[in-house]
């Protein structure tokens, strides 16, 4: 059985490189899928636009998400998230430079289940993805989520 990818909602090219490397590197045997925006995000999560085929984009288990993106940011993918009856529970790792408490209490507010700062170095990416995968991907049990709207 194939395992359902991980979304990765990130602006930052180099943020992405040095995630993508971390899993590697943990062992993360899970496919990960890049957007760039909350907007390309949200087409992702509802198979619109360049995201319809679930064959070729399958609907993800986790959605790591950063808040500071362009077009929409990650407060506003939180917001539509909670509209969506069967997306709701689509388990979400805010992943974001901000530490900032009124962030943080907002994120949750919105249904995030994680709330993870960057790390400021290859070797805290390598360790972020090693909680990631340890929890996230063999600890937890996933909820039920829709896979069409």
């Amino acid at each position: 059985m194939t395992r359902a990818p991980i979304l990765i909602a990130e602006d930052s090219a180099d943020d992405v490189f040095l995630l993508n490397r971390a899993t590697v590197k943990a062992g993360i045997n899970v496919p990960f899928v890049h957007v760039k925006d909350g907007e390309e995000a949200i087409n992702y999560l509802a198979g619109k636009s360049q995201f319809s085929d679930r064959a070729v984009y399958p609907f993800p288990g986790l959605l790591l998400l950063d808040l500071k993106m362009p077009k929409l940011n990650g407060f506003g993918v939180l917001e539509w998230l909670l509209r969506q009856p069967g997306l709701r529970r689509l388990i979400v790792a805010v992943l974001t430079s901000s530490t900032a408490p009124t962030d943080i209490n907002r994120a949750y507010d919105l249904g995030a289940n994680s709330y993870l700062a960057k790390p400021s170095s290859a070797d805290g990416y390598v360790k972020l993805a090693e909680m990631l995968r340890g929890y996230w991907l063999e600890l937890n049990h996933p909820p039920d989520c829709a896979r069409e709207l």
